[in-house]
């Protein structure tokens, strides 16, 4: 009943709207326009000093009149003077028609309409290509909007459905918690018959620990099902800030840190042992290890121990005296 009364009221309002015409909105101009110039409340009628009832006749001599007082010449240097001689003219043009009289006497006794359909405000202003885009982008952005809402909402009542069907199936229908965890299987169908749910229809495994009811895949994962799962209806999820979002990553892509580079050496592991091994003897010895010898004969380490390289690696050679 309520949706039938709400159409009724938008039907009669498309009716009204478009039962405007192109006489109507000549009019709607001139009240507004003279109602700025002349003052708010000003008529047709009061600006030519006339009733609503005059003839023809009284409304031509009230014209005569009042625009030998209004005439630009009479009136120079007046600021506005040509534009009010001009409406002057048009408004008793309108006055002395009897079809245009009759419009706008309908609308001297119901006043002017404030919505004045869409047809009149786009012939007024006339927005641009870029006043269009906004307007589309909005309208859609809000529009999405709403159906995000619409179907948090369903996702809500179907959560708070299978949620309650995992508990009955781990409880039993006297919904008292039970310890522990319990592996059920929850059907997915929306009919039931009076044992239960319809055979045949979808199902899939769940775990219900105390209050918490979880997903159960195929390897054993669990996945927690409640309310924050559902996704939230947010402005940034509608489709130009996604858009914007995405041209942004694109145009910036992320800054990628530099790797560390890590110079090899080499470590001569066996000369290094000889040295040890000498400095170990000499020290043994009461003989101090010199770090450097100036001699021809280079290191101590390598004349104690020289290295030759074979084969691709270091090897120990004994010196031949």
């Amino acid at each position: 009943m309520r949706l039938y009364l709400l159409f009724t009221i938008f039907a009669v309002l498309i009716t009204a709207v478009f039962a405007w015409q192109k006489e109507d909105y000549e009019i709607f101009d001139l009240v507004s326009s003279l109602e700025t110039a002349e003052g708010k409340g000003t008529t047709f009628y009061s600006w030519l000093d006339v009733p609503s009832t005059a003839s023809t006749s009284e409304i031509a001599k009230a014209y005569r009149k009042l625009s030998m007082k209004m005439h630009p010449d009479k009136n120079p240097g007046v600021k506005g003077a040509h534009e009010r001689f001009a409406r002057l003219g048009v408004i008793a043009n309108i006055l002395r028609n009897k079809e245009s009289r009759k419009r706008y006497d309908f609308f001297y006794k119901n006043g002017v309409p404030k919505w004045r359909g869409t047809g009149y405000y786009y012939s007024r202003f006339r927005p641009g290509l870029g006043t269009v885009l906004v307007f589309l982008i909005f309208f859609t952005s809000a529009l999405q909007l709403v159906i995000q809402k619409m179907n948090y909402k369903k996702d809500l009542a179907r959560i708070d459905l299978i949620t309650s069907r995992a508990r009955h199936a781990a409880w039993g229908p006297k919904m008292i918690p039970i310890p522990g965890q319990r592996k059920v299987r929850v059907n997915l169908g929306e009919q039931r018959d009076e044992d239960g749910f319809v055979e045949g229809t979808k199902t899939i495994e769940m775990v219900v620990e105390g209050e918490n009811v979880y997903i159960l895949d195929g390897d054993g994962t669990l996945h927690p099902i409640d309310n924050s799962t559902a996704t939230r209806p947010s402005v940034g999820n509608t489709w130009f800030i996604t858009l914007m979002k995405d041209l942004f990553r694109k145009a910036i892509p992320k800054k990628e840190k530099p790797e560390e580079i890590v110079e090899p050496y080499d470590v001569d592991t066996d000369s290094d042992d000889a040295s040890s091994t000498a400095t170990s003897e000499a020290t043994r010895s009461g003989t101090n290890t010199p770090k450097e010898d100036t001699g021809k004969g280079g290191s101590l380490n390598s004349r104690l121990m020289p290295v030759e390289k074979a084969g691709g690696k270091r090897r120990k050679v004994n010196k031949r005296r």
